[in-house]
């Protein structure tokens, strides 16, 4: 940073600093931890006699065990793509209002779990229920670690309930499958032939109202030697559009190209892979009960209400601190 040059590449010069503010932000906790619990011990050798001493450092202790956790986290967290930003998608089961409504919770949920962690949030495709709730969202999310605390969120949720659209009252199963995959920066190498790819152009649909977006500027980008497709309406501009479902048809690539090579490593080594897309991950028990179990962790809680606020930091450091071989 004092070359006299290092502005002069403004791409690189922005890169290199959030290297650095990244590094920083591993060394200073832990290095302030280390010193807490020195100064702790000092402390502790000249007030075994003061009971009003002991208890404030019993709190002290709390505090920095609680510290010591989250730089352990951080620790946990230093894949290649745990840093990058997150395209992340809710698609209902079978079920038809049941599964949409579903959805639509889980997209609460999320939403409420990214504004604790003060992520950025856009909604870059949704297709509504025919009755209520949603049939499938993608949204890009944008915050620190966003896929490296999101990745356990991939797979089936299953939501045990007694439906409010049963004029019966009978009690619902519903399944939604959650997908999860990190935004390719432009420097990591993903070969696309131009020739493989169907550009179609659409109107944006919506719910109606004076902001709904009535341009022939939506685009779907079909990839045809996989089948994958992705597409954004929710700019005006098509250009726009093009360029965000661009993206995700990149990430999509990317990570089919990263699956293939897992298999690839399982078949030659013998180990038998977890496929997490299609499983159920976790359920989310509201009746005869309340409980949300994660099936991997056997992690479960029984405040649903603190769950479907987006309080999921409790399944989520779970997964993280589980070994690589259970994750599958």
């Amino acid at each position: 940073m004092n070359q006299p040059h290092f502005w002069d590449d403004q791409a690189g010069s922005n890169k290199l600093m959030k290297e650095l503010k990244y590094l920083k932000g591993c060394v200073e906790p832990f290095d302030q931890s280390l010193k807490k619990c020195e100064d702790l011990k000092e402390l502790l050798e000249i007030s075994v006699d003061d009971q009003e001493m002991l208890d404030q450092i019993s709190l002290e202790l709390k505090a920095l065990e609680k510290d010591v956790n989250a730089t352990e986290i951080q620790s946990i967290l230093g894949g290649p793509f745990d840093r990058s930003n997150v395209i992340f998608s809710i698609n209902a089961g079978a079920g038809g209002t049941e599964s949409c409504d579903w959805a639509n919770m889980l997209l609460r949920m999320y939403t409420r779990f990214a504004e604790k962690q003060n992520y950025t949030l856009k909604t870059i495709d949704i297709l509504p229920g025919e009755e209520a709730g949603i049939k499938n969202v993608t949204l890009s999310m944008e915050g620190e670690m966003a896929y490296g605390k999101l990745k356990s969120e991939k797979g089936v949720h299953r939501l045990v309930r007694i439906s409010p659209f049963d004029s019966n009252k009978r009690r619902h199963t519903s399944f939604v499958s959650i997908d999860v995959i990190p935004e390719i920066e432009e420097d990591v190498d993903v070969d696309i032939n131009q020739e493989d790819l169907r550009i179609d152009i659409f109107r944006s649909s919506g719910p109606g109202g004076q902001s709904v977006n009535t341009t022939d500027s939506a685009v779907r980008i079909t990839h045809i030697p996989t089948g994958i497709v992705a597409q954004c309406q929710n700019e005006r501009s098509q250009l726009q559009n093009k360029q965000t479902a661009m993206r995700i048809v990149r990430a999509r690539l990317y990570d089919l190209k990263m699956q293939e090579q897992n298999e690839k490593l399982a078949q030659e080594y013998g180990q038998k892979q977890k496929i997490e897309w299609g499983s159920q991950i976790r359920s989310y028990v509201m009746h005869p009960y309340s409980m949300v179990k994660d099936h991997r962790t056997n992690v479960e809680t029984g405040n649903v209400p603190a769950v479907m606020d987006g309080e999921l930091t409790l399944f989520i450091e779970a997964y993280l601190r589980m070994k690589p071989d259970e994750k599958g």
